[in-house]
């Protein structure tokens, strides 16, 4: 099981819309808003590196509102 974090920049007061999308995604286990640098966090879990990196790249980067991402990959668990 790979597992990764992602740090999500939104636009400016879209930061509902884009949790509300995360939450509708199969491979999201958590997702919320936080305060600091980044705008929201997301827990995401695939079967392989290669799928968590396909969804990242495919399905999350490309969500409206969505302005960058920082993934953090999980070593261990």
């Amino acid at each position: 099981m790979a597992t990764a974090f992602i740090l999500i920049n939104s636009e400016i007061g879209e930061e509902k819309s884009v949790l509300e999308q995360l939450l509708g995604m199969p491979n999201v286990k958590e997702a919320h808003v936080v305060y600091g640098v980044y705008d929201l966090i997301a827990k995401i879990e695939s079967e392989t590196m290669d799928s968590l990196k396909k969804i990242v790249t495919d399905n999350l980067r490309v969500l409206e509102n969505v302005r960058s991402t920082m993934t953090m990959i999980c070593v261990e668990k």
